[in-house]
């Protein structure tokens, strides 16, 4: 009946003796003995089901393993992309390393300072200067006299040229 104590309807509620309610037992299973077996005889159309059935689970089972097999080769591939960017990056740093360390070593004084410890090399003092005097003419020659381009023709426009000009 309603669980709820207030009563909607104008009949009286029936009580209901408080017997405790007995659980339904357990049926204890019967051990079959060994029986001898029956020859149990399976249709065709049974026998073609089962082999769709196995079929069609092979093919889930090998489609699987398929897409399996494809997502770890792509796994391998993104690891060595990977790999490589991460290679690539430090030989970037490596190059900008190096290149900040040649712009360093450029720098006058050290090629000056090499110059004098690793070649002996020293500045040349006033002895060894040696002045020339050039004399004034001006070795730029025009272009006055006019030169004579001689075109190269075919062998078609030759023929015409001896033609129209006879």
């Amino acid at each position: 009946m309603a669980k709820n104590r207030y009563q909607y309807e104008t009949s009286p509620r029936k009580l209901e003796p408080n017997i405790p309610r007995r659980q339904p037992q357990k049926k204890r299973l019967k051990v079959i003995e060994d029986l001898p077996k029956q020859d149990i005889k399976i249709s065709k159309k049974q026998k073609r089901k089962q082999a769709k059935l196995t079929l069609v689970v092979i093919g889930i089972f090998i489609i699987l393993l398929t897409i399996s097999y494809r997502n770890s080769q792509i796994n391998e591939k993104f690891n060595h992309v990977q790999k490589l960017k991460r290679e690539l990056s430090s030989l970037q740093k490596e190059n900008e390393q190096l290149k900040v360390s040649i712009e360093n070593s450029v720098n006058l004084n050290t090629v000056e300072k090499l110059a004098k410890e690793k070649l002996g090399m020293q500045k040349l003092t006033n002895r060894q200067t040696v002045y020339i005097t050039l004399p004034k003419k001006d070795y730029v020659e025009s272009a006055t006299e006019e030169s004579i381009v001689k075109e190269e023709k075919n062998w078609f426009q030759q023929m015409i040229d001896k033609i129209f000009n006879k």
